[in-house]
């Protein structure tokens, strides 16, 4: 059974590098729609995880790899998460929506001694997945101008992090971050008295490292068991380019599809490499809770905005900041007449403050956030194996000057299976 689970896991791994995305139309600019943290555990609570310590022995923190001095038994995770985005915007008063249903994460994680922990994952980090079609039909020459704008591809992320306890109320912790993937920008411009089309294209090849250093306090009142945690993470150091190609010709497609190229003439094209991909970011959190009880958590997160190249021109992002506030209850473990008194329930909501800014119009992003950890029959509150259900609504973007208003209701379900895994019995 442990032989079929790492079986899995790999395999798994490589569905996930293949899958496309669903996502916002503001996924043109920049390197796509970001995923801010794909796992149940911290979106349900509405992002937080900075100065989140789990209770429960089979919970492993990426976000803040420090945070894992509860940490003891093997885990496994496999979540996917099911996107319902629902667009408006005043322009010609038009509507769309969009629904995608992706694998959005797997980990592993054990400990290698009672202070080492040690987790590994992957999964999708930002996508490109739209195409736009805007006609204009000129009544005095009769001709009608045609944009056409398409994207895809999609940016995943393998991790490997490493926790220490150094005594009970301080601890470290790093990960290294591989960003691995390719996206695509076209746009076309297209005239009904012109034979040819106007293209312009971007490929941006992606192979970065980067690593994130974490630390966290805690102190807990045993007379009590109120707890106070503080934590904070800094990620730095991008080791790698982002190569990107782009090309301005002129051609006609040879087929249908419109996938083949004919008589194409290279106008301009040019490669360019850039290191501030994916540049500092930082976050600090505070927690405060009873053990096994409950908890809640403020957090807040900064991202230094970025620049790309973007058909053909630099682009550059806003520095971005986001609160999120969270945490969870569980009403009575001990309670074996009720399974409800046994479930953790997640909670939370967080304010995004957005990188882009188009039209003078800030890109923000809200929501909030509910899920819940339904234990296995068999799980006791020292291997808390269970199914994981989460749900996410919010809105992004704005309805003036033209800009498109996004609402979104996301649905997150996975399995958390947590045992004793790959230890010699000492005896039989």
């Amino acid at each position: 059974m442990k032989k079929i689970f790492v079986l899995s896991f790999i395999s798994v791994g490589y569905f996930l590098n293949a899958q496309n995305l669903s996502n916002s139309p503001y996924a043109t600019y920049g390197i796509g729609d970001v995923k801010y943290d794909n796992t149940i555990e911290t979106s349900s609570m509405g992002g937080i995880s900075t100065a989140f310590i789990s209770d429960f022995t089979s919970n492993f923190n990426f976000a803040n790899p420090a945070n894992n001095t509860n940490f003891e038994l093997t885990s496994i995770k496999l979540e996917a998460t099911n996107e319902n985005n629902y667009f408006k915007t005043d322009y010609n008063n038009t509507k769309s929506t969009k629904h995608s249903t992706y694998l959005s994460n797997i980990s592993l994680a054990f400990p290698l001694s009672p202070r080492l922990k040690m987790g590994l994952s992957y999964q999708p980090y930002s996508s490109k997945s739209y195409e736009i079609i805007h006609t204009d039909y000129n009544e005095n020459t009769g001709v009608t101008t045609g944009n056409r704008f398409k994207g895809s591809g999609t940016l995943n992320t393998a991790q490997i992090a490493l926790g220490y306890k150094i005594n009970e109320q301080f601890a470290v912790g790093a990960r290294a971050n591989y960003y691995f993937g390719n996206l695509y920008d076209l746009n076309e411009l297209a005239v009904s008295n012109a034979e040819l089309i106007n293209g312009y294209e971007t490929k941006n090849s992606i192979r970065n490292f980067n690593f994130t250093l974490g630390a966290n306090y805690q102190n807990l009142n045993t007379s009590t068991d109120k707890k106070l945690t503080i934590g904070a993470t800094a990620t730095f150091g991008n080791t790698s380019n982002m190569t990107t190609d782009y090309r301005n010709s002129t051609y006609y497609y040879s087929d249908a599809a419109r996938t083949e190229k004919a008589n194409e003439t290279v106008i301009e094209e040019k490669t360019t490499n850039s290191k501030n991909l994916l540049p500092l970011q930082a976050s600090v959190g505070v927690g405060y809770g009873e053990e096994n009880k409950w908890f809640l958590s403020l957090q807040g997160d900064y991202k230094k905005g970025e620049s790309i190249a973007y058909f053909g021109q630099s682009l550059d992002l806003q520095d971005s900041y986001r609160i999120s506030a969270g945490g969870w209850y569980l009403p009575n473990y001990n309670n074996f007449r009720s399974y409800f008194s046994r479930i953790v329930y997640r909670y939370g909501a967080f304010y995004e403050k957005g990188s882009l800014q188009i039209a003078g119009q800030n890109i923000n992003k809200f929501g909030v956030s509910a899920g819940v950890l339904l234990p296995f029959k068999n799980s006791s509150i020292t291997r808390m194996s269970g199914l994981e259900l989460g749900l996410e609504v919010g809105k992004r973007g704005t309805l003036k000057n033209n800009l498109i208003n996004q609402n979104f209701i996301n649905l997150k379900v996975g399995f958390n299976f947590a045992d004793k895994w790959f230890r010699k019995a000492l005896y039989n």
